[in-house]
C-alpha cells in the first residue's frame, strides 16, 4: 500500500471523531491495543529525544522496505506514535523521505498537543526520515 493510500485510510479512520476528546480516546484505545516493544529494544539508544514521555523507535530494512516499531510509556504518545508507525512501516525509503506525515495536522491531532509532545513526535518523524535516507543506496 502506498503512503498516499495509507494517508487516505488514516484520514477515513479518524474522520468520524469530530470532537478532540473522542479522537484522543480513540488514540488511547489504539495504544492499549498496540503490542509492546520487546524489552531488549527499550534501551536508551532507541529513545526519541525531545518528548516528555519515553518513546522508543526501532527501525530495520528488509526486502527494500523500512520496518518501523515503536513503544512509549504514555498512552497518548503511544497512540499517536502507533499511527506514525503504521503509516511508515513497510514503505520504501524513497517514499518516506519524500513525505512529511502531515496527516496529523489534517485531522487536527497536533494542534491539541503540548509543545513538548509536538516536538517529540516531530523528532520521531525526523528519526524515521534519517533512517530511510540511510537506506537509500
Amino acid at each position: 500500500m502506498s503512503l498516499k493510500e495509507k494517508h487516505d485510510e488514516i484520514l477515513a479512520e479518524l474522520e468520524p471523531f469530530e470532537d478532540p476528546q473522542d479522537r484522543f480516546q480513540y488514540l488511547i484505545d489504539r495504544a492499549k491495543a498496540a503490542p509492546a516493544l520487546d524489552a531488549q529494544y527499550r534501551v536508551p539508544a532507541n529513545l526519541v529525544e525531545g518528548c516528555t514521555s519515553q518513546l522508543w523507535l526501532v527501525c530495520g530494512f528488509e526486502n527494500g522496505v523500512c520496518k518501523i516499531d515503536i513503544d512509549a510509556d504514555a498512552v497518548i504518545t503511544k497512540g499517536i506514535a502507533s499511527l506514525i508507525r503504521d503509516y511508515f512501516d513497510g514503505a520504501r525509503p524513497e517514499e518516506i523521505v519524500a513525505d512529511d506525515a502531515d496527516f496529523l495536522a489534517s485531522v487536527g491531532i497536533d494542534q491539541h498537543l503540548s509543545p513538548n509532545r509536538r516536538s517529540g513526535l516531530s523528532n520521531l518523524v525526523g528519526k524515521i526520515h534519517a533512517f530511510a535516507k540511510s537506506c537509500i543506496a
